[in-house]
C-alpha cells in the first residue's frame, strides 16, 4: 500500500510542534528562579559572576545563566570540638568555644575563600591559643569576658574580607587538668567551708547585738516604768497626805468653831486636858510627862471645883495613900464650881502662899518635884487625889516665918486643930 505523503508531512509536522513546545517549556523552566527568604542566590554568565539573586522571583537568561551558589544570609552558631591550650604556667588546659557569624557579602563568601566554616574554626583555635596563652590558668578560669572580646576583635578583622561577620565568640567550658581539679576542688571547699564560717560567726554577731538591743530596750522600758510608776505613786502619796492634811485642818477648825460656838469653859477644856494626859504616858518608853507652863492656868478650872468640894470631902492617910469617903468625880466637882460663880478660886502657886510657903524658895523645888514623882507613880489615879498628897507635901516643908503649916505637934505627930 502506497504511502501517503500527506500524512507524513502531518505526522513531521506534530513532532516538530511537540519538540517546540517542550523547548519552549524548558527555557521557561529555566530562565525563572525563586530564591526563599534568608537566602540569596550567586549567578555565573558563561562562567563568570554576574550577579546576586535576591529572594523572591527572578528571571535568567536561559541556556546562558546559571545559579552557581546557595549562600545562607542568616546569623549561623557554630561549636567547634575541644581544643588543647597552654596556659602562660604551662598548664593544659580543653577550651570550647562557640562562634556566632553571618555572611554579609555572598560574593565574598564565594569567591574569597573556599570554604569559610573550616577557615573561621582554624582561625578560632590559633586566636584562642594565643589569647589564653598570655594568662594563668587562675586569670583564663576567671577573665571570660575578657578572652570573648578578644577573640570576637582578631575574628571579626580577620573575616571581613569573606564577606563574614563575626558577632560573638563564647567560650562553653575550660577544663583544666584532673590533679589540678582536684587541687581546685579543694581550694574551694575550704573556701567555702571559710565563707560559711564567716556567714555563721556574722550571723550569730548579728543575733547577739539584736538580742542585746533588746534587754537594753526592754530595761530601759521598764526602768521607764518603774520611774513613772514611782512619780505616780509619790503623787498619789502627797496628794493623800495633802487630802489627809486638808481633812484634819478641817476637823480642828470645826472642832475650834464648835468650841467656840458652843462657848465651853475653861473647866471642861482643863478636864479634857487631863484625859488627854495619861494617853502620853502610854508605852515602855514613854517615862516623863511634859507639862507646859499653862498647866497652871488650866487647873485653875480644876481647883475651882476641887477647893470649893473640899470641905465637904473628908481624907484619910493611911500609909503614905489617901482614900476618899465619898469621891466625886472632877466632872461633879467641876459642875459644882460653875455653880459658885462670884467665888474666886487661887492658882496652886497662891495656893501654897496661903499655906505660909514661898513659891520661890528653896523648898519650891522639893515640894513640885515630890507631888511630879507622885503623878508619875499613880498616872491613871484621880487628879484630885495627887493635887491633895501635893498639898501635904507643901505642908511638909516650913514656913518662911518658921511656923509649923500644920500647927503646933504635941509630940505625937497629930497636927493641931
Amino acid at each position: 500500500m502506497p504511502i501517503d505523503g500527506g500524512f507524513i508531512l502531518g505526522v513531521f509536522l506534530t513532532i516538530v510542534v511537540i519538540l517546540v513546545v517542550l523547548f519552549v517549556l524548558v527555557t521557561l523552566f529555566r530562565s525563572i528562579r525563586i530564591i526563599k527568604q534568608g537566602f540569596t542566590g550567586v549567578v555565573e554568565r558563561l562562567g563568570r559572576f554576574h550577579r546576586v539573586l535576591q529572594p523572591g522571583l527572578n528571571f535568567l537568561v536561559p541556556f546562558i545563566d546559571r545559579v552557581a551558589y546557595h549562600v545562607d544570609m542568616r546569623e549561623q552558631v557554630r561549636s567547634f570540638p575541644p581544643q588543647p591550650v597552654i596556659t602562660e604556667d604551662n598548664l593544659v588546659v580543653s577550651i570550647d568555644t562557640v562562634v556566632y557569624f553571618q555572611v554579609t557579602d555572598a560574593r565574598a563568601a564565594t569567591y574569597e575563600i573556599a570554604d569559610y566554616l573550616s577557615a573561621v574554626e582554624q582561625l578560632t583555635t590559633t586566636t584562642l591559643r594565643n589569647v589564653v596563652g598570655g594568662m594563668n590558668l587562675e586569670e583564663a578560669l576567671t577573665s571570660r569576658d575578657t578572652i570573648n572580646g578578644q577573640l570576637r576583635n582578631v575574628l571579626d578583622q580577620a573575616t571581613g574580607k569573606w564577606g563574614l561577620r563575626v558577632g560573638r565568640v563564647e567560650l562553653k567550658a575550660i577544663d583544666p587538668p584532673h590533679s589540678i581539679q582536684d587541687s581546685m576542688e579543694k581550694q574551694m571547699r575550704a573556701e567555702r567551708d571559710r565563707r560559711a564560717a564567716i556567714l555563721t560567726a556574722e550571723g550569730s554577731k548579728q543575733s547577739q547585738i539584736l538580742e542585746a538591743e533588746g534587754l537594753r530596750q526592754s530595761e530601759i522600758l521598764r526602768a521607764e516604768g518603774q520611774a513613772k510608776a514611782q512619780v505616780l505613786r509619790a503623787k498619789g502619796d502627797a496628794e493623800a497626805q495633802v487630802l489627809l492634811a486638808k481633812g484634819e485642818s478641817e476637823a480642828i477648825e470645826r472642832v475650834f468653831a464648835a468650841i467656840h460656838e458652843g462657848d465651853a469653859d475653861d473647866k471642861l477644856l482643863a478636864y479634857q486636858y487631863l484625859q488627854t494626859l495619861p494617853k502620853l504616858a502610854e508605852g515602855d518608853a514613854n517615862k516623863l510627862w511634859i507639862i507646859p507652863s499653862e498647866l497652871t492656868d488650866a487647873l485653875q478650872g480644876v481647883g475651882r471645883g476641887f477647893f470649893e468640894g473640899r470641905a465637904q470631902v473628908p481624907f484619910q492617910k493611911q500609909q503614905g495613900k489617901h482614900s476618899d469617903a465619898a469621891e466625886p468625880s472632877i466632872l461633879d466637882e467641876t459642875f459644882q464650881a460653875d455653880s459658885v460663880s462670884d467665888v474666886e478660886v487661887p492658882s496652886i502657886a497662891e495656893t501654897l502662899q496661903a499655906s505660909g510657903i514661898d513659891p520661890q524658895g528653896a523648898g519650891q523645888t522639893d515640894a513640885v518635884s515630890s507631888s511630879t514623882s507622885l503623878a508619875d507613880e499613880t498616872p491613871d489615879a484621880d487628879y484630885g487625889e495627887a493635887l491633895e498628897a501635893a498639898r501635904d507635901a507643901a505642908a511638909d516643908l516650913p514656913r518662911a516665918d518658921g511656923d509649923d503649916p500644920r500647927g503646933a505637934s504635941d509630940g505625937s505627930g497629930s497636927p493641931r486643930q
